[in-house]
This record gives C-alpha cells, structure tokens and sequence, in this order.
C-alpha cells in the first residue's frame, strides 16, 4: 500500500508578499553601507586627531627652555607684571608668589650664579642637529614636520588610511602673555577684558606657542583634512624633590 504526504502549497499571495518585503529591505541597504563607511572615516579622522595630540603631547614634556630649566627665566617683551619683584635679590620671585616657593628667578647658587634668559631664537641651537637626541626643550620643534609611513614595500602599515599621506607639521612662537583692558567711557558702562592668545610677539615672552598641523592628502574627500591643534607652556621654572635622609 502506497502512502503519500501532501502538504498545502505557499499560497500565490503569500509569496508575493515575501518579494516585497525584501525588496524593501535591499532598498536600505546601499544606505547602510553609505551609514557604516561614513562611520569608518569618522574613526580615520579620529585615530588623525589622536596622531596630532600625541605629537603635542610629547613636545609639552620636554623642558620650557634650554637655559637653565630650574629657575624662572627674564624676558625681554612679557607683562610687566610677571617681572620679578627684585631682580638683584637672590630670592626673586613674582609678585604674589609663596616666599617658600622654589619658583625662583635667581638660581639657587645665588645671585653669583646669574639670572638666566629665556632664548630669543627659537629652533635647533649652536651644535644642535635637526635630531630626536638633541631636542633638549620645546623650542627645538621649531620649524620641523615628520611624514607618516602608512603603506611600506611590503604593504604593511599600522594605520588604517593606508595609501595616503601624513604630514605633521610642529611650530613654536612665543605668544602674547598679558591682556588689555578697556575702559568703558563712563561709569555705567562695564570694561573689558581682551585676551588673543594666538598673537606671536617679537622677542621673548612666558608663553610658548606650539602648533602641530597634521595633513592627510587621500582619495577619499572625507579624509582629506587639515587637523590643527593648539597648545600652550609657561616659564614658570620647575618644582624640586624634597630628599631627606632616613
């Protein structure tokens, strides 16, 4: 005796139905994959970002001049208010400062030892090389920029915008330290307080501007972009280590 199974048929509407719903779902797609590309240069752009603040990064932890790091040094065109109180005295300090401070413009050996100023040229110094070992303060990323290799011989890379190129520019000036104020013409009306803290001055200040410019040239629109980041440091001299014996 022969048995057969029959099962009922997908219906004709029903089948219709199953077409047009994926039909609509493959017409999100390309807008998905537009969506998810979109999101992959936002990282690129990101992991750019991260390049250039670690350039700047790496420039702030060098010291503040090459002339004599651990004390305050004078300038020749900053606010007079950052001045030393008495220059002559061997514990010349700024207006305000702790008298316990180790902030000093004077080295510890004494007003014998001299006053020491900050660099009026900025760059590599006498016997410098344009070289990682004799960096020795901030300034000396002056006019230096570094390529990126994305994309060697072998195709190997660490960065996800291979094929393209990077250009990390690094300058630094110094910067206007003090801020005017503007009378108001009568009583009623308020002053003001003006600061532009990107103003380069001539001569030397307490603030060092850097500047790390990151350039990116590929073929995708989106990631060719110019990343500048802003940082600033002070000539405010170094802490020291408190030694004692046990």
């Amino acid at each position: 005796m022969n048995f057969s199974l029959q099962r009922p048929a997908i219906a004709m509407i029903e089948l219709i139905f199953a077409i047009v719903v994926m039909g609509i779902v493959m017409m999100s797609a390309p807008q998905l994959l537009s969506t998810a590309s979109k999101s992959g240069y936002v990282a690129i752009q990101q992991e750019g970002i991260n390049e250039a603040a670690t350039q700047v990064n790496m420039i702030l932890d060098y010291p503040w001049d090459e002339n004599n790091t651990n004390t305050v040094l004078v300038v020749d065109n900053g606010d007079a208010n950052l001045s030393a109180t008495d220059i002559t005295d061997s514990d010349a300090r700024r207006a305000g400062t702790s008298p316990f401070s180790t902030r000093l413009f004077v080295s510890t050996a004494g007003i014998q030892a001299g006053v020491f100023n900050a660099s009026a040229v900025l760059g590599n110094d006498i016997g410098e090389n344009n070289t990682s070992l004799d960096r020795d303060d901030i300034d000396d990323f002056n006019g230096t920029s570094v390529n990126l290799v994305l994309d060697d011989a072998t195709g190997a890379s660490d960065y996800i915008e291979k094929g393209a190129q990077i250009n990390i520019a690094r300058t630094v000036n110094y910067m206007q330290d003090n801020a005017s104020y503007n009378s108001p013409a009568d009583s009623g009306t308020p002053g003001r307080l003006d600061f532009n803290p990107f103003i380069n001055k001539a001569g030397t200040t307490n603030i060092k501007h850097i500047q790390v410019t990151l350039t990116s040239t590929s073929g995708v629109a989106e990631l060719a972009k110019t990343i500048t980041l802003h940082a600033f440091s002070c000539n405010i001299g170094t802490y020291e280590l408190k030694e004692t014996t046990p």
